[in-house]
């Protein structure tokens, strides 16, 4: 679908050697794009991922702990205790963490968690690179550009700082050749079965690594089809037909092969219907301004009008749109470049949400997602990272405008117009090179964790950190992991169900304990604890079934150390660099709730 009629069966370039370099430019570009977590794998942290990194290195570290115990890792009630965590609905990449368990268990979750983003930036590079050079251009001066903009582009290199998901994108342009190619040899019935096997197995794991990216990529390849074949609808439709087996068939194979996962995360335990977002979409400026991370963003930084540092999906910059606009207006009679045109224009419109903004200030000028909202599946995506569609479609018109030029160079050396081109499209990508990630010293996990001191404490029971892990700081699951998991925690950072509705949120349900400790450390005040707040605290004690409240250094520790103190009648016990509450007997028998003047 790539191809024109002119582009049929293009002779495949000289693999081996070139390919390798190739390859090996690309890995090395991520390499330094990552070179900060990598020189400290120990303790550096990607400090843009807010808690994000944290939350994947538990995912990770979770799934090898699973697999060297012989344990589902579909589910786990490691975190969230009692209730657990639905894994295969939190996007636990079972696809990389499962073959990368030794990794994860010889040198830790921050090397599998850098790896995995590093091949992914590169592996994405490469594929794209070899799809466009095998089927799109001959020139692999325009491959290893179209390639070097869908592994590196501003929402890629925005996804490396937390978002591995988003990274790891090789499997979706294999899947475009073989569909590629399934078009190509719709008249040999004999191929069937084998490429319906092939595309079940590669969209099976392609689930195991993210369905998000799978979805929107189905979604703009179809269009992409759809506009390619417009010139000729009566011989789109007979290709159409002829592959559909084929398809079938491979839908069939994929089903067959998940459908144990995909029945845990729709219908399995702490499975949810729907998650709200609430708005996602793409500030309009978001579409022109530089990246954060890149040199335009360095030396001509823009309104910050990004979700969060690892969401800036679109970040394209003018001078590029600008030269796509341009190229486009050029090239408009060839089909692919004008599917592609389409694409960017459509992913670009849906990625603004639901209503258009300009630097955070709504217009009220409703757009199509208003509607496209309301479509189930479609609303689990944010809206914002629609516009990654139109990255490989960008490449497209990069490559075949690159192509021209290497051929009008080769015909005469004289001409104007390749250098034109060549310094055009160097002027529009330069401000969008990447930096280096920023990294910075995460908090030691407390040696209470870290030589295992907690086992001594915890039974049947969990461990309730004060105030306990949640979203805005999860850094307990690291040292829930650094313990070798040796005992469950209170709450968490994960996607749950919430109530009858089941609808998804972030983190689990809000329990007053909870709020109560995180007030205190919020205003540093101790609250106002009564025989009703320390009710609730049983209530939630024998909720938790906890063994321990632990209380590590922290911001307003000592206001935290009091609220806890009079909460529960007696003062903790100080274990190494923590403070503890053996509270297993309290929650067993009732006894919460001793005035702090002991009657």
């Amino acid at each position: 679908m790539l191809t024109s009629p002119a582009r049929t069966r293009l002779p495949r370039l000289r693999a081996g050697g070139a390919d390798l370099l190739v390859g090996l430019g690309y890995l090395a570009l991520a390499a330094a794009v990552l070179s900060g977590q990598w020189r400290d794998t120990d303790s550096g942290y990607l400090i843009k991922s807010g808690q994000d990194q944290t939350m994947w290195e538990w995912f990770f570290a979770v799934t090898a702990h699973s697999v060297a115990n012989l344990q589902n890792p579909l589910g786990t009630d490691l975190q969230n205790f009692p209730a657990g965590v639905n894994m295969m609905a939190n996007t636990a990449m079972f696809g990389v963490g499962v073959p990368l368990t030794p990794v994860t268990l010889l040198f830790g979750p921050t090397v599998t968690f850098v790896l995995v983003l590093t091949i992914g930036l590169a592996g994405t590079a490469f594929a794209w690179y070899h799809l466009f050079s095998r089927e799109l251009v001959r020139s692999r001066v325009a491959a290893v550009i179209g390639g070097l903009f869908c592994g590196f582009a501003p929402g890629m290199i925005s996804h490396a700082n937390a978002h591995p998901n988003f990274v790891v994108l090789l499997l979706l342009p294999i899947i475009a050749g073989l569909l590629i190619r399934m078009t190509r040899r719709a008249a040999q019935p004999r191929r069937r079965v084998r490429d319906a096997v092939v595309l079940g197995l590669l969209v099976a794991m392609q689930i195991a690594l993210g369905e998000e990216p799978l979805l929107i990529f189905a979604l703009a390849f179809g269009l992409f089809a759809l506009v390619y074949h417009l010139h000729a609808p009566r011989a789109g439709l007979r290709v159409a037909r002829t592959i559909a087996p084929t398809l079938v068939l491979g839908a069939v194979i994929t089903l067959a092969l998940a459908e144990i996962p995909l029945w845990w995360q729709f219908f399995g335990p702490q499975s949810y219907r729907s998650i709200d977002h609430g708005p996602m979409g793409n500030d309009l400026e978001a579409l022109v301004q530089f990246p954060s991370e890149s040199l335009g963003g360095v030396f001509a930084p823009g309104q910050n009008v990004a979700i969060n540092p690892t969401e800036q999906n679109a970040y394209f910059g003018w001078p590029l749109l600008l030269l796509v606009v341009f190229t486009v207006g050029l090239l408009w009679r060839d089909r692919v470049v004008r599917a592609a045109a389409v694409v960017i224009a459509v992913f670009g419109v849906l990625s603004l949400g639901a209503v258009a903004t300009i630097g955070k200030r709504p217009t009220g000028i409703a757009l199509p997602w208003r509607l496209a909202e309301q479509v189930p599946l479609l609303n689990t995506v944010l809206e914002s990272r629609l516009s990654m569609a139109a990255i490989p479609a960008i490449a497209i018109v990069l490559a075949l405008a690159s192509e021209r030029a290497v051929q009008t160079w080769t015909q005469s050396a004289v001409d104007w117009k390749p250098l034109a081109w060549f310094g055009a499209l160097a002027c529009a990508l330069l401000p969008l090179i990447p930096t280096i990630l920023p990294v910075v010293e995460r908090t030691p996990t407390p040696d209470f964790f870290a030589d295992g001191a907690v086992r001594r404490y915890v039974g049947d029971g969990s461990v309730v950190l004060v105030p306990p892990p949640r979203p805005p700081d999860a850094r307990g699951l690291r040292w829930q992991a650094d313990a070798e998991f040796s005992f469950p925690l209170a709450g968490g950072y994960f996607v749950g169900p919430t109530g009858t509705t089941k609808k998804g949120i972030y983190g689990p349900e809000a329990r007053p304990t909870t709020a109560l400790l995180v007030q205190a450390q919020d205003t540093g005040v101790v609250p106002r604890i009564d025989a009703d707040v320390r009710a609730h605290a049983l209530d939630d004690l024998r909720f938790w079934r906890a063994d321990v409240l632990v209380l590590p250094a922290t911001r307003n520790g000592e206001v935290l150390r009091e609220t806890v103190t009079q909460l529960l009648g007696f003062t903790p016990t100080r274990v190494e660099d923590v403070w503890l509450w053996d509270v297993h007997t309290l929650r067993a028998s009732g006894a919460v709730g001793i005035t702090p003047d002991g009657s």
